[in-house]
């Protein structure tokens, strides 16, 4: 990283200074440090570049040159009815933020069984700060990344979810940012906190959209910490209007036989950086990560995996897939790192890849760091496009070609659905996978889709 420039540290340094005025908790020396040691990290590394190794293939100069504001004191807010297409029938909880902020009118929790805390994490820090001092900010390190210090910096508002011990939530609690711009080039800072206490089981869907169109950053971070022998889906979903710029980082903390399934959707977006990053702490543990990015136009699409095996007898799965199409640029950049004491470790990471122009491209980096001696760790990528004996072969029964070539990409996103649990998580992911495809489709017909020649690539 670089430092950044006088001239582009100026406006987030005002921005910083107008936010600790005001900012919920201010009075608490704990969190005010937090916020200066986030700010002061940021400062002295500046934005990535692509001579940094981890963002080699993505350039966020972009984000960088970009004159961004702070959402007003103001409120902005929305009808009921503007969310309608946003909801996950018998949820147990439906938090709302808009433009970073809680809605409260908009959110509720009156479905959540007892021994679970649903809120902002405002309220958190308003109302319970010795409690949340000690978790927040504990796990997702600024020195690790420069937009987890930016995002730590401006720490206010976002999700607070606990789970007692032993308490098992059936349905999932819905987290919705949505961001709704005027003229202004917008940056929000979404701050999440979800705790589940040994023996829990919960899914929560945290999920990023648009109203309108309009310059804005979404830079969020989520901390999950799952005790001994939780059980917890997580679920990404970001469908942002394509001047949305959105990088997330996930933050997992597993301890002992702890499992932990994190699935995540990239549908949206110009600029779009996915980070998850979970530690399996705890002897037994075992953790998923699954995902599905599509993109067309001229959409950036990162994935960064970093898995970090820190003790023994755990294992780990790794399966995205990506679909690209017009000259959208996707990147895979898997990381399964086994530590000394990480013996017995099972680790697998699979990458596969569909381009369906010659303008798109993918970038896989698969990658394994091994410092104990008795594991197993594979991984592998593949980089091709639609079978044509396959779509000869549903032609050959009646199908149109765009109909065949439809039903074959549904085929191919509906692999990362199958991995997920049954449940009302899953029928709205695999539902608004349907509806954005069957939109993809129609874009793709307009442009071409799939008429030249390639073959499988395979690497690792």
């Amino acid at each position: 990283m670089v430092a950044t420039s006088t001239q582009d540290l100026g406006i987030h340094l005002e921005n910083f200074t107008d936010f600790q005025r005001q900012a919920a908790g201010r009075n608490l020396p704990w969190l005010r440090k937090i916020r200066e040691d986030g700010f002061a990290r940021f400062a002295e590394v500046g934005f990535p570049t692509t001579r940094d190794e981890d963002w080699r293939f993505t350039s966020v100069a972009p984000i960088a040159r970009t004159q961004f504001r702070l959402p007003g004191k103001a409120l902005v807010h929305l009808p009921p009815a503007e969310l309608k297409s946003w909801q996950i029938e018998g949820s147990a909880a439906r938090l709302v933020f808009v433009n970073g902020r809680y809605a409260p009118e908009l959110s509720r929790a009156d479905a959540v069984p007892k021994g679970v805390a649903v809120t902002s994490l405002r309220e958190q820090i308003e109302g319970h700060s010795d409690q949340l001092s000690k978790q927040l900010a504990r796990y997702a390190q600024v020195e690790r990344d420069a937009f987890v210090a930016l995002n730590t910096a401006f720490l206010e508002d976002g999700a607070y979810v606990h789970v007692k011990r032993g308490v098992v939530v059936e349905a999932p609690i819905h987290l919705l940012f949505v961001n709704s711009v005027d003229h202004l080039a917008l940056m929000v800072h979404p701050r999440n906190l979800l705790v589940f206490d040994d023996q829990s089981q919960a899914t929560v869907v945290e999920e990023y959209a648009s109203l309108g169109a309009g310059v804005v950053l979404s830079n969020s971070v989520t901390e999950l910490l799952a005790g001994d022998d939780a059980h917890v889906s997580h679920y990404l979903i970001e469908r942002e209007h394509k001047e949305a710029f959105n990088v997330s980082t996930l933050r997992i903390q597993q301890g002992r036989t702890a499992n932990v399934a994190s699935h995540s959707f990239l549908l949206g977006g110009g600029l779009v950086r996915n980070n998850v990053h979970p530690v399996l702490g705890g002897e037994g543990g075992e953790c998923l990560i699954n995902g599905l990015f599509v993109g067309s136009g001229k959409q950036h699409l990162d994935n960064y995996m970093h898995v970090e095996h820190a003790s023994p007898h755990c294992s780990s799965r790794q399966f995205y897939n990506g679909i690209l199409d017009d000259t959208a640029h996707g990147v895979f950049h898997g990381r399964i790192v086994v530590h000394k004491d990480a013996q017995k470790t099972d680790a697998k990471q699979t990458n596969r890849n569909l381009l369906l122009s010659d303008g798109a491209q993918i970038d896989t980096k698969p990658q394994l760091e091994i410092y104990a001696d008795d594991v197993k760790c594979t991984h592998g990528a593949t980089i091709g496009q639609i079978d044509e004996n396959a779509l000869f072969y549903l032609r050959s029964r009646g199908m149109s070609e765009a109909e065949a070539r439809q039903l074959l990409l549904l085929a191919f996103a509906s692999e990362c659905a199958e991995r997920m649990r049954p449940g009302a998580a899953r029928i709205y992911v695999e539902e608004l996978l349907r509806e954005h495809l069957l939109r993809f489709r129609e874009a793709s017909r307009r442009s071409g889709l799939g008429t030249g020649e390639r073959n499988v690539e395979e690497v690792g």
